[in-house]
């Protein structure tokens, strides 16, 4: 009887430790309208570009799943319903329909668009949820935070061998 309570209290710490929280890159859709997202980072054999994924008003979808191991990562996203975009200055490749890409460069010559992406500084945060807004604006910036933050896109160097800015 000793033993099994020796054992009780051996194996309760470890049933007590809490678990590690789900971490992914998330984009949630608060625009009005349906939107399409295209996605672009580095992973261990160079830049990808990958898309699209669509989003009804008022969802979220986890673009990446898993611990971000960079700090930038790049967002293009149109607006179905009204014609709008979310873009920037990083261009990376793309296409109309579904895609994977690897490489950023002669995007034209490879038969692909080059599409200006805008940049998200995730300031090495292990989870990151984007929002997709629609404002009075006529430029329309999208909002980032770790999760437990507010909004906003933290300010720091860019990492070197990203992608081409104009």
């Amino acid at each position: 009887m000793r033993a099994l309570a020796a054992l009780l209290l051996a194996i309760a710490p470890l049933t007590a430790m809490p678990r590690a929280a789900h971490a992914d890159f998330n984009v949630c859709n608060y625009s009005g309208g349906r939107v399409g997202v295209a996605l672009g980072y580095k992973d261990a054999d160079g830049w990808v570009t990958e898309g699209w994924w669509n989003l009804s008003d008022r969802t979220c979808e986890a673009l990446l799943r898993g611990g971000l191991v960079a700090r930038y990562y790049y967002v293009y996203a149109i607006d179905y319903d009204r014609g709008g975009e979310w873009t920037g200055q990083a261009f990376m490749c793309s296409r109309d329909k579904e895609f994977t890409i690897r490489g950023i460069d002669n995007c034209l010559a490879r038969g692909y668009d080059r599409t200006g992406f805008y940049e998200v500084d995730t300031g090495d945060q292990r989870s990151w949820t984007m929002q997709l807004t629609n404002s009075a604006k006529t430029s329309d910036t999208p909002t980032a935070a770790p999760p437990g933050l507010p909004a906003g896109n933290a300010k720091g160097d860019r990492a070197p061998g990203g992608p081409a800015k104009r």
